[in-house]
């Protein structure tokens, strides 16, 4: 493909803005496809064209096919760019575009739906001698198989739906006696959930962390940028990330990143992804769990250790340019700290809190960076995930950006809904944060009748 001209941005909220912005300094022409809901957000306002492409309700505007296509295709861009969530992981979709000649800012669409399949991706990590978490080697058809890979993977397990995802389709079994049971029910879920009954067993770890390499490739050249840390999760979504971890020393860090490498070898990966690794943290072992084949939420966290701009990278691999770096070029400096501030009421079950931003205010100073598309009087709709920016804090140790983040989240000022904030702050300060001892069940602690909540940073009007 040659060097983009145009470029059909087919998401929204700070991860549209971030392509656009991207976009206007790499000279490429940037529309925005966008739906009623967001026709006066910022990402609409600053892009040079913007195209509604249906109502309100994502199934008919962001995550229809047709309607995106049939854009880029009317507006002539040349590529689409997915972002994250809605078609940024839809194989049919690539494969449309693939057809039509319109370029997917993306792996090619057999790679999706290779990686996709979470029963072959481990097939070709194990080829590729990347470590997986002890199970099956394919789907679980009938309980008789269930049985003996449990004889000899040992309880408790875990049965993950093989086209699941962001913690979906997963169950926990603690015993022999509600396997049969546990296997159903999952198998059932799946169907619905997925359109795919598919599933798989693995060995349930109970002390783990989450930890995930960043790579980028132009189909020849592997790069990783490094490490994010995870761990900090709630029902397992992601609260906060950082990087480097606290955790890892340097063999098992360069270990992490060649298996990531060697997996995107395996599979002919272009553009950039995430490989995520759990860590077991009482044998001191990673083992393959994913591999997310687009831009990630918490992409800036790598962008502000190692100073490389992954959005512009993006765009320039999908126009046929070559990487200019290599493994050697990628310096890591100082530690990053990403917090997801979402439109939430974390005293209340996090239930969503749209409504109308009456006063915000981004922190600032040296090290800080927020991504975020809501500006004073901007009305969150009540149809979309609730996050509502990012802030990414950088420090030349941890303990600095620990400070800095703590220090920016009592700067930041959003008036009139409730957000996430305030947890944010409680989390990263906390005595287990500190340490940087602590698992994926750190959160759910944390938030126990035991340790209740403190006032919100950030209150209601």
């Amino acid at each position: 493909m040659t060097e983009l001209g145009s470029v059909l941005i087919a998401n929204r909220g700070e991860i549209a803005l971030r392509v656009v912005r991207a976009c206007r300094e790499l000279g490429i022409r940037s529309i925005v496809a966008h739906s009623e809901a967001d026709a006066g957000s910022l990402p609409v306002k600053l892009a040079d064209l913007a195209v509604c492409i249906g109502p309100a309700q994502a199934k008919s505007s962001y995550r229809d096919p047709h309607a995106v296509l049939g854009a880029a295709l009317a507006y002539k861009a040349d590529a689409i760019h997915p972002g994250y969530g809605f078609l940024s992981e839809n194989a049919d979709f690539a494969e449309m575009c693939e057809r039509e000649g319109v370029g997917f800012i993306g792996p090619a669409s057999h790679v999706i739906r290779r990686m996709g399949d979470k029963i072959e991706a481990k097939i070709i990590a194990r080829r590729a001698g990347v470590p997986t978490v002890p199970g099956s080697i394919g789907s679980i058809a009938e309980y008789g198989e269930a049985l003996a890979v449990a004889s000899e993977v040992g309880y408790p397990l875990l049965i993950k739906a093989a086209a699941g995802g962001g913690g979906r389709g997963m169950r926990v079994v603690q015993e022999a006696a509600t396997l049969e049971r546990d296997l159903a029910e999952i198998m059932a879920e799946a169907e619905v959930a997925f359109g795919d009954p598919s599933v798989y067993i693995e060995r349930y770890l109970t002390d783990i962390r989450h930890i995930e390499i960043q790579v980028v490739s132009d189909g020849s050249t592997v790069l990783h940028l490094g490490e994010r840390d995870c761990t900090a999760q709630r029902r397992n979504q992601k609260l906060v990330e950082e990087s480097p971890s606290p955790v890892l020393d340097a063999e098992l860090r360069r270990g992490l990143a060649e298996a990531a490498v060697a997996l995107c070898r395996e599979v002919g990966y272009t553009n950039a992804g995430t490989v995520e690794f759990v860590f077991d943290n009482i044998e001191r072992t990673f083992y393959f769990i994913e591999m997310n084949t687009r831009i990630q939420v918490e992409h800036p966290v790598s962008e502000m250790v190692t100073g490389i701009d992954l959005i512009k990278l993006q765009l320039q691999i999908a126009g046929g340019a070559p990487l200019e770096l290599a493994q050697d070029d990628v310096f890591f400096r100082g530690h990053a700290i990403e917090c997801r501030i979402n439109a939430e009421d974390p005293e209340n079950d996090f239930s969503p809190h749209p409504g109308r931003i009456a006063e915000f205010r981004a922190p600032g100073g040296f090290g800080i960076r927020m991504d975020t598309h809501i500006e004073s009087g901007y009305s969150i709709p009540p149809f979309y995930d609730s996050m509502i920016g990012k802030l990414i804090c950088w420090g030349a140790d941890r303990d600095e950006a620990i400070a800095r983040t703590l220090r920016a989240l009592d700067e930041l000022v959003v008036e009139g809904v409730i957000t996430t904030a305030s947890l944010q702050a409680r989390i990263i300060d906390s005595p287990e944060f500190r340490s940087g001892d602590f698992n994926t069940a750190f959160v759910g602690e944390l938030l126990s009748p035991a340790r209740q909540l403190t006032p919100s940073l950030v209150l209601s009007p």
